[in-house]
């Protein structure tokens, strides 16, 4: 039997020479079956070992170097893996966050924004020193300015200090009013009275953010108009005329909002009344007081025509056109 018939890996016969093996490598330069080249055409070049090799192109697996092998000219010590491998390194630095709030407008626009700000924060300056000149005691500049500094205040900022007097306010005050008015038929006729301060107190009621209008704007009219008059409701200063058309002017608006006399009614006069009632004490306490009801009636004031256009519903005609209908 043949020394070589099962194939290359048989032993050799004693005794006899070595036949050659034969090269099942093809020619230099020639493909394979499976479409590799020869060795000596795509090995690794002289000097590198076969580990160095891409192994990519074979689908093989890239053999790990183990610490003290030689790896290229490098001898590979099993430290800086990160640094080897770090790819964070390749993209640069990080971009800056983009810019946000007034720096991210355009030049224009960072102008208008700065002037919007130094006007704010220029009357908000203003109003806190105009506050606390009106409740510091008398000084050389209230003196010189006290007028301006009134005339600021008043009436939409007056300060009141009944909650925390020794003895705050124990009454609850109903603002009520009446008005002749001329239907759209030409009739004058006098509408019955409404009570102003109950419908801000329905608005208010269930309300979680009523509004400083339905909360303070009549009741802080009543009170202006109380401190600028006597009890004959003869004004006692300069502010007495102001007071009155203050006054005047807000229940014309509330007649206009609930329509009074009749759609296109025109408001000819108007008459306005508190009605005073004590808050009742506690059970506990032997405080006695008033139930009666004290009230306080205004005389019949002509409503002009500033007055009138302040209260006119939107699309409604006033002073003469109103009249003509």
């Amino acid at each position: 039997m043949d020394a070589y018939d099962k194939g290359s890996n048989a032993r050799p016969v004693p005794g006899e020479p070595e036949a050659a093996v034969p090269d099942s490598r093809p020619p230099e330069g020639q493909e394979t079956s499976d479409g590799h080249g020869t060795p000596d055409s795509h090995g690794p070049p002289v000097g590198q070992t076969p580990s160095a090799r891409i192994p990519q192109q074979y689908g093989d697996q890239q053999e790990q170097p183990y610490e003290g092998q030689q790896y290229g000219d490098q001898q590979y010590d099993g430290q800086h893996d990160d640094e080897r491998y770090d790819d964070t390194a390749l993209a640069g630095p990080p971009l800056p966050p983009p810019p946000a709030g007034i720096a991210a407008l355009s030049l224009p626009y960072q102008i208008a924004a700065a002037l919007a700000l130094a006007v704010v924060a220029v009357a908000a300056c203003v109003h806190v020193g105009m506050v606390f000149l009106h409740v510091a005691p008398s000084n050389t500049v209230t003196k010189q300015h006290g007028q301006a500094i009134d005339e600021w205040i008043y009436p939409e900022f007056e300060q009141n200090w009944k909650l925390f007097a020794p003895n705050p306010l124990q009454q609850n005050i109903a603002v009520q009013v009446r008005a002749d008015v001329r239907a759209a038929d030409g009739e004058i006729r006098t509408t019955r009275w409404y009570d102003l301060s109950a419908l801000d107190g329905a608005a208010i009621d269930g309300n979680l953010l009523p509004s400083h209008t339905q909360q303070n704007e009549l009741r802080r009219a009543w009170d202006f108009f109380v401190a600028t008059h006597d009890n004959a409701n003869r004004p006692n200063g300069l502010r007495g005329a102001l007071s009155e058309k203050y006054l005047r002017r807000i229940v014309v608006l509330r007649l206009d909002r609930e329509q009074a006399g009749g759609r296109g009614a025109v408001v000819q006069q108007v008459q306005v009344r508190s009605r005073t009632t004590n808050v009742p004490p506690p059970k506990w306490s032997q405080e006695q007081v008033s139930d009666k009801p004290i009230v306080r009636q205004l005389p019949w004031w002509p409503v002009s025509e500033a007055d009138r256009a302040a209260g006119t519903r939107p699309g409604e005609p006033t002073g003469t056109e109103a009249s003509a209908r």
